[in-house]
């Protein structure tokens, strides 16, 4: 009788073994998913970035892209904002376009779409329905340009919405105005803000 009061009292309070296996599938997916592992690059500490170069990610959103430490401070922002999903996708998306083999073609296609794009995923982006049923279309055999449509929009979100935020950050003005000794006058006008002697940006009308 002890014994199955025991078993009654543990098959109420312990999730089924389906369930379990369904969360820890859902969290390995997140994990694999995250940033750190789908970026190629290494994070590199904001104690070595220059003015010079942080400076040079004003110019414009491809020249932070084109620039490893750049995009590790971008995707650190991103954090800040809850919307690491759109470059961890973008980055996803880049390894992606790396890949020859089909059967390889076609596991990371599934694992993207998985973690990215089908409704309730783990960091599902905001792309609209269309373009989502052309890749669920496609994953059965997936081209390397299956993502194109919904990384191009993804990329523009970014770069319209994100980064003028990014830009006028503690994050990034605290790189921008590292400066040694004497170079405390300055002014440096770039397509997307102006900074001041004092070190201040100003929003200026992007030409895109």
């Amino acid at each position: 009788m002890a014994g199955l009061v025991q078993h009654l009292v543990l098959g109420a309070t312990c999730p089924g073994r389906h369930q379990v296996t369904e969360r820890k599938s859902r969290l390995n997916l997140t994990r694999f998913g995250s940033h750190e592992n789908v970026s190629q690059h290494k994070k590199s500490p904001s104690s070595t970035i220059s003015a010079e170069t942080a400076l040079q990610w004003s110019e414009s959103f491809e020249e932070l892209m084109k620039n490893s430490d750049g995009v590790e401070t971008f995707s650190r922002f991103l954090r800040t904002e809850f919307s690491e999903e759109n470059l961890d996708f973008w980055l996803a998306c880049e390894e992606y376009h790396t890949l020859h083999s089909d059967k390889k073609l076609t596991s990371k296609a599934k694992h993207i779409y998985a973690l990215f794009i089908e409704s309730d995923a783990p960091k599902e982006v905001n792309i609209d329905y269309k373009t989502k049923v052309a890749i669920q279309e496609e994953l059965a055999e997936p081209t390397r340009t299956c993502f194109q449509a919904a990384q191009l929009k993804v990329y523009s979100l970014m770069k319209k919405d994100s980064y003028p935020r990014f830009l006028q950050s503690d994050m990034y003005l605290g790189l921008a105005r590292k400066k040694g000794p004497g170079a405390g006058m300055f002014r440096r006008r770039s397509r997307s803000c102006v900074f001041s002697e004092r070190g201040a940006a100003a929003a200026q009308p992007s030409p895109w």
